[in-house]
């Protein structure tokens, strides 16, 4: 039976939400989404493409609805994409590890987001063997995967 982290990802379309300009975009989370064949959409306010597809500067922009999205950012704006999430509809959110925030937890609760947090989306979405599938291991032995 797939756990609530790996269900998060049996959603169709996904918003990646970085900013390149202060924290390195997610491009694991990004090209191992894709692979998989979902539908992603990159979102940065500070980049005009990522992998040579057109960013969105908001989840406000995007062109369509999104099942869910991935919040890899400095931790001072998870709020913010909370928030935006809130507004767009989007009732599913990652947010990648150390970019969580109790106000952001506790504002997603509020909004009646499903929320996971405190683990990497890199494990989820890159099959094969690599730093990640070593993490992935580990976490799936400790019961957190």
């Amino acid at each position: 039976m797939a756990s609530d982290y790996e269900r998060f990802w049996e959603h169709e379309s996904f918003a990646v939400v970085g900013h390149s300009a202060k924290k390195s975009f997610p491009k694991l989370t990004y090209r191992g989404l894709k692979k998989l064949g979902k539908k992603v959409v990159p979102v940065d306010p500070s980049a005009p493409e990522i992998d040579g597809d057109k960013t969105y500067p908001d989840l406000t922009s995007l062109p369509s609805k999104v099942d869910a999205a991935v919040l890899e950012l400095p931790k001072e704006e998870t709020k913010e994409w909370v928030q935006q999430a809130a507004e767009t509809g989007i009732k599913h959110l990652w947010m990648h590890m150390q970019s969580d925030t109790p106000e952001a937890i506790a504002l997603a609760e509020e909004k009646g987001i499903q929320l996971r947090t405190g683990t990497c989306a890199v494990m989820y979405v890159t099959p094969g063997l690599s730093f990640h599938s070593i993490h992935r291991w580990i976490d799936k032995a400790r019961g957190k995967y």
